[in-house]
């Protein structure tokens, strides 16, 4: 998932930072980038379990889950949403975006694969859509992330729809 670097690129983007940071109209469908990995724990999935009131046997009860599809105790779903977010704030694209984030929108989640203590996640994103909002100076940006584990398996996709900002017309 690399970018071939080239001048013209690279003074986009800096013209872009040194312009105070990204807006709506620097998030065409189709760009893409990547977070850095987090790996899962068994104190992460036990810890979020206490957090959250999540109990369920699929997730504590390690007996049970032997006999279960998985053969051994998964990672909470949400918890691995939660870590996807997590890694996209870190993102220095995340960091441009920041002031002209106006809002979550909402989340549609997809859990294709399990997550189990000990798997790596790196989360890939992508624009897959971007339209202007009933107001002139806003934007809808839809998102798909991936999470991806070690093996190479997606495990969780969610599509995120924010509110932007959209820079002012000179």
């Amino acid at each position: 998932m690399s970018q071939t670097p080239n001048a013209e690129h690279a003074t986009v983007a800096l013209d872009g930072i040194t312009a105070g940071g990204y807006f709506w109209e620097d998030l065409p469908v189709g760009f893409k980038y990547q977070t850095s990995s987090r790996t899962i724990t068994e104190a992460d999935i036990v810890s979020f379990a206490a957090l959250t009131g999540d109990m369920n046997r699929a997730h504590m009860d390690e007996e049970a889950s032997r006999s279960g599809p998985f053969g051994k105790r998964i990672a909470h779903g949400l918890l691995v949403v939660s870590y996807m977010a997590g890694l996209n704030t870190r993102t220095i694209v995340n960091q441009l975006l920041e002031p002209s984030m106006l809002a979550l929108l909402g989340i549609e989640c997809c859990f294709l694969n399990p997550t189990f203590a000990g798997d790596t996640i790196t989360v890939d994103i992508e624009v897959v859509e971007a339209r202007p909002s009933s107001k002139p100076d806003r934007g809808i940006v839809k998102f798909k992330r991936s999470a991806v584990t070690q093996r190479g398996e997606v495990v969780v996709e969610c599509l995120v729809s924010m509110l932007f900002k959209r820079r002012e017309a000179k």
